[in-house]
């Protein structure tokens, strides 16, 4: 405090001596140090009777004076600054309102009554000042002293128009991985990975903390940003390593809001509505192209197909009679252009010296974009509509001077009612199924048909009980609803222990969380019908059923379940610092967690889920220049033998404010702050994804091979079969963590930040699967071990400016980069490999295993030259051309099969995620753009395979896509660049491998968010869109849906309008 009051003073001499140069106000600025205000007043109303205000202004946590305090009466320029003592004395009268500043503190407001005398506690904001960072288990740190990669977010920035929190992650987080792969209401948040993935264990996700308690990414999405405070990425080891087995991937840590020492409550309330629609759907061929193209095909040599006749294309063509000759769009009668939301938030932020407290509630509706068809046919409407409610209480007791108590109760409710069928088989049934084959229903009453039921149109000899199955009746007749609850209590306590050490402070948190849900389906059988005989003259037709008549009475069934989770954490915290430059901070703390389910179903159900560990923390900076911390945490597991169950998982760092440095001062103005760090640790991963006590044999009775006994041989018996056989040398999954990285800000605006990592993952746990050979007669049992090993590096880089222009313009700018790679080092592969190419090691996670193409085949003469190409299909022109890769010896064989593939290509999985966007308000307006993209990422084409396909033992019909239809290989155009091979009327092998050919680039760049508002009174109108542009050589669908076929449920584009209003 000595140290910053002595800053202060210099800084008051400095305005002094400026303000003298002002003759005017000369005589003010001479009188700071005696405590006197008196300056020249503006303009005072005739009538107002002033009289002398004397105060004082005090920290409100330390109660010292706060020097340099400028107090000022509002809507004038009559005021001036409290001197060494925090004293002030003015000139005002009753009922003006004093308007208390001071940088790095909240600004406080008192109206002058009949007293003569006031006393002025000030609380700092944290907000403002940028200092405190909140970091493991909830700590906090100041900003200028921390050695550890964290990245931090402002929650404004992550209010977009989407149900989903983490849909704004992509290109707003500096170290996020992100990509939002779905579109479906209540589904539609994004998969995202801190830097990256380093195990392929399957245990990749982050850890996500909501006030000291873990949560799933599903609750996490359910958050409204209004009641979020603070929201920072801890990315390397020493942040994460506290947590040992929790933070192997990173931790996300999301503070709530509390409450404020305020004379009245901030009252805020936010309400939008949003009209969304699909971003990008696969465009399908009509009914006509559909018959041509499968003429097409059927034209091949030796095909055995039956074309359509050229009487039902042109009939088609016409319009005639269409429930004979259907033409059906299915999409278009399933799926709506428009859907709409809605989203309402209202909280209150309030309290005292004594008591502060917050409250938030939420409510966001979302339907779908699937018609409302159901209500056409039955009584209920069964179309998508997800409603949330959240509510969070934050209330905070200061009970005496030394304890603070705070009881947080949070509850969110998802209220889901649609079909039972998921909306992705909806979506894919929609786009697959054939438009010519029947239509949607037939008229009541056809056909020689006297039932009641609807005649609903399908064909027969399908692999479905009805045919080929109608889309339209696959939603209607089914409907589900859903509801869920997640209630959370914590309670905390704060107790100051200055009696026993000066600095100390004891921590405890107790949560209590429960987690339940039921669900009730609604389904029926339908009855379908196809036309039997077709008269052309009178345009009658008789029909008949695709097959056995059904029963369509509705069949009601239903579950429940959920489970709940107690958390137990309590620390020793110690900050002190000595002769104001030396800066010592410790902690110990000491966590347990236990998980049940509500629902038993076996012994491993009924068993409570525990972990339990310790961590520490020593830190030490001295004089804010050089900076050095040491952690641990030492966690244990269930999964590992007593000899492997417990970690030790450390970490170092080291940092150095070199711009703290005296020499620094000459370039100050340009360079403003530059802070050098480094970090090496180790962190845990207990998840084998082996189930619970991995290390433990599974066996289950009479599951095993059977054989048969008795005099006749007409006794069957049983054995035992291992699932799984006991290894006690399971142990920790490691990963040694290394990170470099500097924050620099220049000119006192733009801020750099920017990290450079590393992580060698090993003993990643596998199944052995490829190593061991079939004749010891393991018969499909695990044998797991920590046999992997996997490397994982990047960069990661974060650029920030604000700058206030003038008065009525301020402009700020926002950019990330974050770039990561991993390899394979080490895996459960042969020591011997005769077809190196094979091999995993040395690839990326997420890479494609894949055939390499030599484009389509252009004659029958280059098909002779070839390798024997083993697919099963007789290979013509037209169709793909792979490439012979050669053995470990460089030998060719004479057949080109699974041997011939190798890695290529990039990750499913983007490395590369950037974003960027200005943000601008000048006067009452404000706006802002946002971009988002990403890089080195590949889409592999699989499954677009048209007409019909083989699934098992059955065959379905498909639809065509219509850029197959309008670029392919065929007889009268045999372009060898054609984008899609040579058509065929069923499946065919040989096209269909995954290979290089259907290889794409998946890079985007996408105007994510767009928003303009206008703020009048405390009242903010606006504007917004969510998903607006897209820009990707990849076209087919939205990109940042990934591999596949495109057909299922899409990315959302949203246009949203909104007010805000807030009462202070």
């Amino acid at each position: 405090m000595k140290k910053r009051q002595v800053k202060v003073l210099r800084f008051i001499s400095l305005l002094s001596f400026c303000l003298c140069m002002t003759p005017s106000v000369a005589s003010a600025a001479k009188d700071v140090d005696a405590g006197k205000m008196e300056v020249k007043e503006s303009s005072p109303l005739p009538n107002q009777q002033k009289q002398g205000v004397k105060g004082v202004v005090l920290d409100a946590k330390t109660q010292e004076p706060i020097i340099g305090a400028s107090v000022v009466i509002k809507g004038t320029t009559t005021g001036g600054l409290t001197n060494v003592d925090g004293e002030f004395t003015i000139n005002a009268a009753k009922g003006d309102i004093l308007e208390v500043h001071y940088l790095g503190y909240q600004t406080k407001t008192i109206t002058v009554s009949n007293l003569k005398t006031y006393v002025i506690e000030m609380s700092e904001d944290a907000q403002i000042l940028g200092e405190v960072v909140v970091t493991a288990f909830g700590m906090g740190q100041k900003k200028a002293s921390m050695v550890g990669a964290v990245s931090q977010v402002r929650p404004d920035e992550l209010k977009v128009p989407s149900s989903s929190l983490s849909s704004s992650f992509a290109g707003r987080l500096s170290g996020v991985i992100a990509v939002q792969r779905s579109g479906e209401p209540g589904a539609d948040g994004a998969n995202f990975w801190i830097r990256g993935k380093s195990t392929f264990s399957g245990a990749t996700g982050a850890l996500i903390i909501l006030d000291g308690v873990e949560i799933t990414s599903a609750e996490l999405n359910a958050l409204d940003p209004e009641a979020i405070e603070g929201f920072s990425i801890l990315k390397d080891a020493t942040a994460t390593a506290l947590y040992g087995t929790r933070g192997a991937n990173g931790v996300m840590i999301i503070t709530t809001k509390s409450g404020k020492d305020l004379d009245k409550p901030i009252i805020n309330f936010r309400l939008e509505g949003a009209m969304t629609q699909l971003t990008q759907v696969p465009e399908m061929a009509d009914g006509v192209t559909y018959m041509k193209m499968y003429n097409e095909a059927a034209s091949r040599p030796n095909s055995g197909a039956v074309p359509y006749s050229d009487e039902r294309i042109d009939a088609t063509m016409r319009g005639v009679n269409p429930y004979v000759y259907p033409n059906v769009d299915w999409y278009d009668e399933l799926f709506k252009k428009n859907a709409f939301t809605q989203r309402a938030n209202f909280n209150i932020r309030g309290g005292s010296k004594k008591m502060d407290y917050f409250m938030s509630a939420s409510v966001k509706h979302s339907d779908g974009n699937l018609r409302s068809l159901s209500d056409k046919y039955f009584s209920y409407d069964n179309n998508i509509s997800v409603t949330n409610y959240d509510f969070i209480n934050n209330l905070n007791v200061q009970a005496t001077s030394t304890t603070k108590l705070s009881l947080g109760l949070n509850l969110s409710v998802r209220d889901w009612k649609g079909p039972n069928s998921s909306v992705n088989y909806l979506f894919s049934t929609a786009l697959n199924t054939n438009p010519v084959d029947f239509p949607v229903y037939y008229p009541a009453g056809t056909g020689g048909i006297e039932t009641d039921d609807i005649l609903w149109g399908d064909k027969s000899s399908g692999p479905s009980p009805t045919g080929y199955r109608n889309p339209v009746a696959e939603y209607v007749t089914t409907y589900k609803k859903q509801l869920q609850s997640i209630v959370t209590a914590n309670f905390k306590i704060e107790q100051k222990l200055d009696m026993l050490l000066k600095g100390l402070t004891f921590n405890g948190l107790f949560s209590f969380k429960n987690r339940t849900y039921s669900d009730s389906k609604r389904t029926s059988n339908y009855n379908a019908f196809e036309v039997d005989t077709y008269n052309a003259d009178t345009d009658e037709y008789t029909l008949r059923r695709t097959a056995k008549e059904r029963s369509t009475a509705i069949n009601t069934s239903g579950g429940h379940g959920g489970e709940r989770n107690m958390y137990l954490q309590a620390s020793l915290d110690y900050k002190r610092i000595f002769n104001d430059v030396h800066d010592v901070n410790a902690m110990f703390l000491f966590n347990r967690q236990e998980w049940n389910t509500n629902t038993v179903s076996d012994l491993y159900s009924s068993l409570p889920k525990r972990k339990q560990g310790i961590a520490g923390r020593i830190s030490y900076a001295y004089d804010n220049r050089y900076m050095a911390e040491v952690n641990f945490g030492y966690n244990g597991s269930e999964n590992f033998a007593p000899d492997n169950r417990y970690g030790f998982f450390p970490s170092f760092a080291v940092g150095y404010n070199i711009s703290e440095e005296n020499f620094w001062e000459k370039i100050r103005p340009v360079v403003s702050k530059l802070k050098l760090r480094a970090s090496w640790g180790l962190v845990g991963n207990d998840n084998t994804g082996a189930g619970r006590f991995s290390y433990l044999e599974d066996l289950v009775l009479g599951k095993g091979p059977g054989y048969k006994t008795g005099i006749n041989q007409n006794i069957w018996r049983t054995g035992p079969k291992w699932n799984r056989f006991y290894n006690p040398n399971l142990g920790w999954e490691v990963g040694e963590k290394w990170n470099t990285g500097f924050d620099l800000e220049l000119f006192n605006s733009l801020n750099i930040s920017m990290n450079v990592f590393k992580e060698t993952r090993r003993d990643i746990f596998l199944s052995r699967s490829e190593t061991i050979p079939q004749f010891l007669g393991l018969a499909g049992a695990s044998v797991y071990a920590n046999l992997g090993k996997m490397e994982n590096k990047g960069i990661d880089l974060s650029v920030d400016y604000n700058k206030q222009l003038n008065k009525d313009l301020f402009i700020s700018f926002k950019g990330t980069f974050t770039y990561a790679h991993n390899t394979i080092l080490e895996k459960d592969e042969p020591d011997f490999k005769r077809y190196p190419n094979l091999s995993q090691v040395g690839h990326s996670l997420g890479q494609y295993l894949l055939y390499i193409d030599n484009g389509l085949f252009p004659d029958e003469t280059a098909i002779k030259n070839n390798p024997h190409q083993t697919f099963g299909y007789t290979v013509l022109p037209g169709d793909i051309w792979y490439q012979n890769l050669p053995d470990r010896y460089g030998k060719y064989d004479d057949s080109i099969d699974s041997n011939d593939r190798c890695y290529v290509g990039n990750p499913r999985d983007p490395e590369i995620v950037y974003g960027f966007g200005p943000s601008i308000k000048w006067k009452k307006w404000d706006c802002s753009f946002f971009f988002q993209g990403v890089a080195k990422t590949s889409i592999l084409i699989t499954d677009n395979q048209p007409f019909a396909v083989k699934i098992g033992n059955n065959v379905y019909h498909q639809g065509l896509f219509q850029y197959i239809a309008d670029d392919h290989w065929s007889v009268d155009n045999p372009n060898p660049n054609a984008k899609n091979p040579r058509l065929t009327h069923e499946q065919n092998p040989n096209n269909n491998q995954w290979s290089t050919y259907w290889l794409r680039n998946g890079a985007f760049l996408k105007l994510k968010n767009a928003e303009i508002g206008y703020t009048h009174k405390g009242w903010r109108f606006y504007v917004s869109g969510n998903n607006l542009l897209t820009f990707s050589p990849f076209d087919l669908w939205d990109p940042e849906m990934g591999s596949g076929n495109g057909i299922k449920y899409p990315t959302q584009r949203a246009f949203n309008v909104g007010v805000q209003v807030t009462f202070k």
